[in-house]
């Protein structure tokens, strides 16, 4: 048989009662006031209802009044016991200015097998949290409980839950389902504590092993003071150098390995010595300094043209090069084969022709920086990929050597005399450039004195060579060769009065307005003195011309002295070389011979 009650109405908005709580409540709100105040006409009892969102709740909880009085600060204050549920019925009318209802009482359940099962695990699970928190008088009051739903209600209490929470606790008047509720709730709270406490625990772990290595360093330093030894030249200064350098991920494991190493090391190994000297090698490499590629096609085209005239094989090559690059790179594609286009040019060609300088025209025409490497009489394998480190005097190879130079990681590397590499006992160097040279395999070069990875594959690499035959077949392979065959008449009196002709009056000490060339004068240096497929020749015929022409202004005799072809025999003496077309076709059927 169900019982109902006549109740005036205590609504709480920011708390909820339930049944078995004693809780204080400040009567700072006049409708708490007006209930506590009814409260002496329904036997000092008042129906406690959740107002959350300024809704009021279908169930509260019936709770007797145990005192009113005054808190410490001076504040109003009553102390309610929770004792059961209630159904919230109709309005009535009360005395005083209270709301009342009809509260109808949800009858107790009898005790299951299932509900015994349930509040078994759930009061495991509080007592473990209590444990916790060290709170041993929780455990006593938890330990005492018997009646499952009486256990349920102690959530209550918890501080992991929220309003909301204890307002669907408040309202399940099924115990069993009410138990299943906390289980689940308080499972979750034990997971996020689990998480939690791994974290602090991985934390806390982390500073004391901070803490300790600290200590035991400054113990270290300690014992070597005494012994006499002081600390090692530089070890600390050399792991904060590492620390703060911007190192790959792999360089950074082997540098402070390096530094370890270093620290227990006494001064008086030679070990500390070699490890002191390949920290500053890795420190001085640029591993992730980087200069932009040029993207104007045609400003590079111009620094080509100005520089070097003809090769036009060789600018449309270079050209090709750069166009690729950058279209690649503006639709956010990878690199061909580890390398940027996949190309290592070779410039095949005689001496003169302008391979080398090529090459600073290139990096010009690029933004990039430029580096020379010559290879001409390398007979030791070491010198391309370093020495061991335990050898006395051991250095990085040669290529390495060349990018710390350069500054950025992707340099125009010049490596000259390519055909011209010799090879002994000690080794094959062109046999070492095969890993440098190849596109799928420099992006992670090993130098024998580094021992880390080196990714090459930003770089740039051009040879020269003088002939194709001496360039070893595989390594040919792994290049692209761009020929080129040496200059027309014309070409080379354009070179002449561009570059070569300013070029050797600085060098003599005269002023351009000292002395004027004709361009007939040029063209026979070119042809009728001078055999080549280059200019260096010409350049020389330019220079004892100029020499002679100081002479003439030194002995007195004005300015500007005029150099044509009449001249030039005078200069420079009869012609060497002279043209056989008129010979060879002069005459009908007759042939010149050699």
């Amino acid at each position: 048989m169900t019982e109902t009650l006549k109740l005036p109405v205590l609504p709480l908005s920011d708390s909820v009662v339930l049944p078995g709580m004693v809780v204080p409540l400040r009567l700072d709100e006049a409708e708490i006031q007006s209930a506590v105040d009814a409260a002496g006409s329904a036997d000092r009892k008042v129906l406690v209802v959740p107002r959350l969102d300024g809704k009021y709740a279908a169930i509260g909880t019936v709770a007797v009044l145990e005192q009113v009085g005054r808190l410490p600060s001076g504040e109003k204050a009553a102390v309610v016991r929770g004792e059961t549920r209630a159904q919230i019925g109709s309005g009535v009318t009360g005395p005083g200015a209270a709301l009342w209802v009809e509260a109808t009482l949800v009858p107790d359940q009898p005790v299951t097998g299932r509900m015994t099962e349930l509040a078994k695990e759930y009061k495991a699970l509080v007592v473990g949290i209590l444990q916790q928190r060290g709170a041993w008088q929780g455990i006593d009051s938890v330990q005492q409980i018997t009646d499952p739903g009486q256990l349920a209600d102690t959530a209550g209490w918890a501080s992991y839950l929220d309003l909301e929470h204890k307002a669907q606790l408040l309202a399940e008047t099924d115990v069993v389902k009410r138990l299943e509720q906390v289980v689940e709730w308080t499972k979750e709270h034990v997971a996020e504590q689990e998480v939690s406490e791994k974290i602090s625990k991985d934390v806390r772990e982390g500073m004391e092993k901070t803490q300790r290595e600290f200590l035991l360093r400054q113990q270290l330093a300690a014992i070597r003071k005494e012994l006499g030894e002081g600390e090692p030249e530089g070890s600390d200064d050399y792991r904060a150098r590492v620390e703060a350098a911007n190192l790959p991920e792999h360089v950074l494991k082997a540098a402070l390995t390096e530094v370890g190493k270093l620290e227990r090391a006494s001064d008086q190994s030679p070990e500390a010595g070699w490890i002191r000297t390949w920290l500053d090698t890795v420190l001085d490499i640029p591993w992730n300094d980087r200069t932009t590629d040029a993207d104007d096609l045609v400003a590079a085209r111009a620094v080509l043209d100005a520089d070097h005239a003809g090769l036009d094989d060789v600018k449309e090559r270079l050209i090709e090069f750069l166009a690729v690059r950058s279209r690649r790179e503006r639709k956010g594609m990878e690199k061909v084969g580890g390398r940027g286009s996949g190309a290592v040019l070779s410039l095949v060609g005689p001496p003169g022709v302008g391979k080398t300088s090529l090459g600073e025209s290139v990096a010009r025409a690029l933004g990039r920086k430029f580096v020379r490497v010559a290879l001409g009489g390398v007979r030791d394998e070491a010198e391309i990929r370093g020495h061991r480190r335990t050898y006395v005097g051991a250095l990085p190879g040669r290529i390495v050597r060349a990018i710390r130079e350069a500054g950025p990681m992707n340099p125009v590397v010049l490596l000259d005399e390519i055909d011209k590499v010799g090879s002994d006992f000690r080794g094959d160097p062109t046999a070492a450039l095969l890993e440098v040279l190849d596109p799928a395999q420099n992006h992670t070069f090993r130098d024998h004195y580094l021992e880390v990875d080196l990714d090459l594959s930003d770089v740039l690499f051009l040879a020269t060579a003088n002939a194709f035959d001496t360039i070893p077949g595989p390594l040919l392979d792994r290049m692209e060769v761009v020929t080129l065959d040496g200059y027309t008449e014309a070409e080379k009196v354009a070179i002449a009065r561009d570059h070569l002709l300013p070029r050797q009056v600085e060098k003599a000490g005269l002023e351009p307005s000292d002395v004027d060339f004709s361009d007939v004068a040029l063209g026979m240096i070119a042809a009728e003195y001078t055999r080549e497929a280059g200019v260096r020749q010409l350049e020389r015929g330019l220079a004892k011309v100029l020499r002679k022409v100081a002479v003439a202004l030194d002995s007195g005799t004005e300015a500007p002295i005029h150099v044509d072809a009449d001249a030039l025999v005078k200069y420079l003496g009869w012609p060497k070389f002279t043209p056989e077309t008129a010979e060879r076709t002069s005459t009908p059927g007759v042939a010149t011979g050699l």
